[in-house]
């Protein structure tokens, strides 16, 4: 699997650490269960998902990587810093 970073260009995904999928953040002051369900209830969708990725042996960046489970295939990447807040919960790039 290829991932291509915005700063280093396309790279094999062992220089990368995968942490999960990017789950749209609960505020602060959320109820108690928006906070469970945000801790603790997980879905594992076929099909498109955003995660999140560490470059680990490139330039650092987290990126939001929208990838297609069932196939592995690559559908966006982004700096996570520029992700459209709930495009985690959306499933769009």
């Amino acid at each position: 699997m290829r991932i291509t970073c915005p700063h280093c260009g396309e790279r094999d995904r062992r220089e990368f650490y995968y942490k999960g999928a990017a789950l749209d953040r609960p505020a602060e002051d959320a109820e108690p269960e928006a906070w469970h369900a945000y801790v603790n209830l997980r879905e594992n969708p076929a099909g498109p998902l955003a995660e999140l990725w560490y470059h680990e042996m490139g330039c650092g960046s987290w990126l939001t990587v929208m990838r297609n489970t069932a196939t592995h295939e690559i559908l966006d990447v982004r700096l996570a810093s520029d992700a459209e807040p709930g495009a985690a919960s959306g499933g769009k790039p």
